[in-house]
């Protein structure tokens, strides 16, 4: 993640002035990442131990998976603004997009979090109404990135442009995708350490493709546009 920073924003001098924005959320997404994942490892360091048996089980202080989500509420309506900024979108549009599109993910944010705390097989109708809850903005986000900004992405005279926008916006939906599937794998019956070994693995894979990838291929986006701007 921090390597991702350092190489986005040394990019930074090769972007124009109008795409600067999208370069430095890039880097800050992964900034912000990194600084929670530091966190993350500490706090499973201290919640869990490794038995004679290779057997994980827990200490007496709790893993502290609020880190997780504070890091999503802040980086994934980041993620979000950085696309719509690298798009054919006048000012007021662009300004629309991020506000709706931000909001639906804090909202998708914090509906899906009560019901990470539960893990227990018993309560799991209790995961799926959270679960439940935040597809719906989830849904709003994916059906945006997708279809109602499709025009925008079209009207892209570059070729090139337009192929890399849409390629970020799929590899956004696509990675997104994944974090419903992890969130579930306590109700299809994984329990103990693996469903918790078995959720952070697939969020992690998770965020190294939706931060670190698309926000590569968005600072190659906003270098690509500022080329043309310069001819």
């Amino acid at each position: 993640m921090m390597a991702t920073t350092i190489f986005i924003w040394m990019r930074l001098g090769e972007a124009a002035a109008r795409y600067k924005s999208a370069v430095i959320i890039s880097g800050l997404v992964t900034f912000i990442a990194a600084y929670h994942y530091f966190r993350i490892f500490n706090s499973w360091v201290e919640a869990y131990e490794y038995g004679a048996d290779g057997a994980l089980t827990p200490t007496d202080i709790p893993f502290n998976d609020a880190y997780r989500y504070m890091d999503w509420l802040l980086t994934v309506p980041l993620l979000l603004i950085e696309i719509i900024l690298v798009m054919k979108l006048t000012p007021e549009e662009s300004s629309s997009k991020s506000v709706t599109l931000g909001a639906a993910a804090a909202l998708m944010i914090i509906a899906g979090y009560p019901g990470e705390l539960v893990l227990d097989e018993a309560d799991v109708s209790t995961r799926w109404m959270y679960w439940g809850a935040a597809m719906l903005p989830f849904t709003y986000i994916v059906y945006t990135l997708l279809v109602g900004l499709s025009s925008a992405t079209d009207a892209e005279e570059n070729p090139v442009v337009r192929d890399k926008i849409k390629q970020a916006q799929l590899l956004t939906v696509v990675s997104w995708c994944t974090y419903p599937i992890v969130y579930v794998f306590p109700m299809m019956g994984i329990q103990g350490s693996n469903v918790v070994v078995a959720i952070q693995l697939g969020y992690s894979v998770s965020d190294i493709i939706s931060k670190c990838a698309v926000g590569l291929l968005i600072t190659d986006i906003t270098i690509t546009k500022s080329a043309g701007i310069k001819r």
